[in-house]
């Protein structure tokens, strides 16, 4: 099962349908076909066999589009780069993925030099306006191709994960688990002909690339393309959309802009949110000013989403939703026994849109996985009465301070209700008495003011004293990755030398 044939017999019949709307030109599903046709073509022209990797580092474009799905066409593996990995990364990536073919910007000089030092022949370009050898040769090859037949349990693309903490793995997700997650969410969130989907993601990533792309594409229907996120592109064709992806930052700059307002979002049915925590200061402003509430959704690399908000249920703000239909959910603690209904713990899970383990990496993916066979995904969450799920943090952000479990979203929820706050982050730093402790860094609204003294007054009041951090820094920003995902273990080395310096005193 191809998952570009299983697209394929969900297109339009009229094919002059569009595909994707830019502002000087829309892209059929017709043009889809016949774009896809010749890259596939260029591909097989250039020995790529079913299986085999191709590499892409490129800006957002129409023609990345149908590279990506002009490889599932092909039988290859996509493998998508983020734009902003330098020369040691991709050094790495190169080593571990062995692509047969590596597509970049005809700049990334510093790409091609290792591709050259890595033997490998087929390197073609790809610009910023979708011009390069790609779009060349692939011109000169037929427009039609008969789509490779494959397994279900075939690949069809392999994302690196954010490389957060250690090296970057390469994850494996088939054809069947794609087109499972596309199908489920095609029908949760309720998706009809009237649909047009606003999209201003990354297509790195899965948000971008899997659940705004394979929405749209299950459904048949157009999307209006934005290279990047600009606010003031989207708050000019919001009215000319139905739905809109974002992630935190995205919501925050439009409830920021003059023209927000009800009459503005009056056409847009649903609202996504995910790759990142939304504030809950975020989630109430948002509706208040427009009327409609955010829906939240909760996924990873390895399984695409798993839990999702419903759009015929209330949303609550620091929840993700329910559990997908197909997605069986455990909230698991030590040894991976069930905890009591409320409790904190580690959810785990059981999808048929969970990745096929780690490229190359036998020992990881089967430390990942329960013997009972339970994916754990290393996110902590409770169950809240009425089943829906709240994210507390990462297992690796989980401290332990004298002994006892601190989990920084509780500590991060306080601070980022006071006023004048815009977030906060906490992160365990090593100490002498307690093994661990916390480090809070908050930033501030522009012209807005804080004594430490309301903060720690604040924590005291709400918080058992061990949880409270031992030090509370303010910033100007916090670091963040692609996605907007706050980079703890970047903060635990940039406050590094303050903090020893508090503990000598």
């Amino acid at each position: 099962m191809n998952l570009f044939a299983a697209f394929q017999a969900r297109f339009p019949t009229d094919r002059a349908a569009p595909f994707i709307i830019e502002r000087a030109r829309t892209h059929t599903y017709g043009d889809l076909e016949r774009e896809t046709a010749g890259i596939a073509n260029l591909l097989i022209a250039l020995k790529v066999k079913t299986g085999d990797r191709v590499m892409v580092q490129v800006e957002k474009t129409p023609q990345a589009v149908f590279l990506y799905l002009a490889c599932l066409r092909a039988g290859a593996v996509f493998l998508p780069l983020n734009t902003a990995y330098r020369a040691d990364e991709l050094e790495y990536f190169l080593g571990d993925a062995e692509p047969a073919v590596v597509v970049c910007d005809p700049g990334a000089a510093a790409l091609m030099d290792l591709c050259r030092g890595a033997g490998i022949a087929n390197v073609l370009t790809l610009d910023a306006k979708g011009a390069g050898s790609l779009t060349t040769q692939a011109a000169a090859q037929s427009g039609e191709f008969d789509t490779v037949a494959v397994r279900t349990a075939d690949l069809g693309a392999i994302l690196y994960s954010s490389g957060t903490t250690g090296r970057p793995k390469g994850v494996m997700l088939s054809h069947g688990a794609l087109a499972a997650n596309a199908a489920t969410l095609h029908r949760l969130w309720k998706f009809d002909a009237k649909d047009v989907l606003l999209h201003c993601l990354p297509i790195f990533h899965v948000h971008g690339l899997f659940v705004a792309l394979h929405t749209t594409l299950w459904n048949g229907t157009g999307m209006i393309f934005h290279a990047k996120y600009a606010v003031d592109d989207v708050v000019a064709d919001l009215p000319r959309a139905t739905v809109f992806m974002g992630v935190p930052t995205y919501y925050v700059r439009l409830i920021q802009h003059a023209a927000f307002s009800p009459e503005l979002t009056r056409t847009i049915r649903l609202f996504l949110c995910g790759s990142a925590p939304l504030l809950e200061e975020t989630f109430a402003t948002f509706t208040a000013k427009c009327g409609k509430q955010i829906v939240e959704r909760y996924g990873m690399t390895e399984a695409g989403m798993i839990t999702s908000a419903h759009l015929d249920k209330p949303r609550r703000a620091g929840t993700v939703g329910w559990p997908l239909p197909d997605v069986t959910l455990r909230i698991a603690g030590e040894n991976n026994a069930a905890v009591a209904k409320g409790d904190t713990g580690e959810i785990q899970i059981k999808s048929p849109a969970l990745f096929s383990g780690y490229w190359r990496k036998p020992e990881k993916t089967a430390e990942d996985f329960t013997a009972d066979g339970y994916f754990k995904t290393g996110d902590l969450a409770q169950i809240e009465p009425d089943g829906m799920v709240a994210i507390v943090g990462r297992a690796k952000d989980m401290l332990i301070s004298g002994g006892y479990n601190v989990y920084p979203k509780e500590i991060e929820t306080v601070i980022d209700g006071l006023p004048g706050v815009v977030e906060s982050a906490v992160v365990g730093m090593p100490h002498p008495d307690f093994g661990e402790a916390g480090l809070a860094v908050l930033t501030l609204q522009p012209g807005a003011s804080l004594d430490l003294a309301v903060v720690r007054a604040a924590l005291k009041d709400a918080l058992a004293n061990y949880k409270i951090p031992k030090l509370i820094l303010f910033a100007g920003t916090l670091p963040r990755n692609a996605m907007g995902k706050v980079q703890k273990n970047v903060l635990r080395t940039e406050y590094r030398a303050q903090w020893d310096n508090f503990l000598a005193g």
